[in-house]
């Protein structure tokens, strides 16, 4: 394995472990300090507010977990799916797919453990303009979700697969050069 591969592996299981530990680190911050399961809603500028929010379900508060045995089949399949990111990642050369990766992963990670621990996810991020909600409240780690996402949709879209490449040969310095003209 070159260098540069191990290099790109390393930086992604580094970035999706830093996403994990933010997000949890900011779901501790507002569970404890800023107790905002008590207060409900701390208003910080005029279009976001941290107000708390109980996830049962997965994206978009869809397949909620109503019963305790859904609510394992969420950590269950969450988890198969954070598995198939890993691999996929540790299997990708190129920076830019394994840094979009990274990001779901993290992100999944800790999505994962509030519902293995809660039960539920925790959301707390309100981005509003008056009553306009462009986006249901979300937390770090939905974010990263998002952006892993739309990374990897984009270099899929405009980015061939030829255009960053890692080669895991080692360039040939022996080979014949073309003869130079006149």
């Amino acid at each position: 394995m070159s260098e540069v591969l191990t290099r790109n592996r390393i930086i992604g299981i580094v970035v999706a472990l830093s996403i994990f530990g933010v997000d949890q680190l900011i779901k501790w911050w507002v569970v404890g300090p800023l107790q905002l399961r008590e207060r409900g809603v701390i208003e910080l500028i005029g279009i976001f507010d941290l107000r708390w929010t109980q996830n049962f379900g997965v994206s978009l508060g869809m397949f909620e977990a109503t019963t305790t045995e859904m609510r394992w089949v969420l950590v269950a399949v969450t988890g198969l799916i954070a598995a198939v990111v890993t691999i996929w990642m540790l299997r990708e050369k190129v920076l830019g797919e394994i840094l979009g990766l990274a990001l779901i992963l993290g992100g999944a990670l800790g999505n994962i453990r509030d519902r293995f621990n809660l039960g539920y996810v925790i959301d707390y991020a309100d981005l509003h303009f008056g009553e306009f909600r462009p986006f249901l409240i979300f937390n770090v780690a939905d974010a990263a979700i998002t952006i892993g996402v739309v990374i990897i949709l984009v270099r899929s879209f405009f980015f061939s697969d030829n255009d960053d490449e890692v080669s895991d040969e080692p360039i040939d310095q022996t080979a014949e050069k073309p003869a130079e003209t006149l």
